[in-house]
C-alpha cells in the first residue's frame, strides 16, 4: 500500500500531465518496494493530486502570489508500508519521483523547489477492508522478488519482535 500525493499551484499540471504522473509515480516507488516491474502491483498504490491557490502557499516567508517570479513550488509526500526502507532505497525512489516529474513537466531538471518527503508507516499501523494491514501478508503475492521478500522480512524482524515471532 502507497500513495503518492502532488502537492502543486492551481493548474500547474494539466490533464495529460497528471496522466502520465499517475503512472509514472506508481512506477517510480513501485520497482524498488517490490524488487522488479510488476504490474499486477499497480493496485496497491493511490496517487492524489491536490492543488492550492497561489494565496494558500508559502516559499520563504511570502506567499507566492506575492513572490516575484511566481515560484514553481511542488511538494510530492510518500507514504508507504513498513520494509526494505534502507537509506538507498529511499535515494533511489526520491531520484525516480523528481525524474519523472521532470519529463512530465517537460523540463531538464528538477526545480529546487519541488521537494519530496518520504514516509514509512510503522507495522501494524495501516488499515483497509475493516482490518490492519500487514506487509508480510503480501509477499507471497507473487509481485516481490525473493530477495526483496527476504529483505523485508530481515527489516521487519530486526525491528518488531512480534512480526520476528510471526514471520
Amino acid at each position: 500500500m502507497t500513495i503518492i500525493t502532488v502537492n502543486t499551484t492551481q493548474g500547474r499540471l494539466d490533464l495529460e500531465q497528471r496522466r502520465a504522473l499517475a503512472e509514472a509515480l506508481t512506477d517510480a516507488v513501485l520497482v524498488p518496494e517490490v524488487g522488479q516491474f510488476a504490474p499486477a502491483a499497480r493496485a496497491g498504490f493511490q496517487v492524489h493530486f491536490v492543488e492550492r491557490a497561489a494565496d494558500m502557499m508559502a516559499m520563504g516567508g511570502r506567499l507566492l502570489t506575492d513572490a516575484e517570479p511566481t515560484a514553481d513550488v511542488m511538494v510530492i509526500d510518500v507514504t508507504v508500508m513498513d520494509g526494505d526502507w534502507r537509506q538507498e532505497v529511499r535515494a533511489e525512489v526520491i531520484e525516480r519521483i523528481l525524474a519523472a516529474m521532470a519529463e512530465a513537466c517537460g523540463v531538464a531538471q528538477p526545480s529546487p523547489t519541488w521537494w519530496v518527503t518520504f514516509r514509512v508507516v510503522d507495522e501494524g499501523s495501516w488499515g483497509s477492508s475493516g482490518g490492519v494491514l500487514s506487509v508480510l501478508s503480501l509477499l507471497d503475492s507473487g509481485v516481490f522478488t525473493e530477495e526483496k521478500s527476504a529483505a523485508i522480512r530481515t527489516a521487519l524482524g530486526a525491528r518488531s519482535p512480534r512480526v520476528a515471532r510471526s514471520a
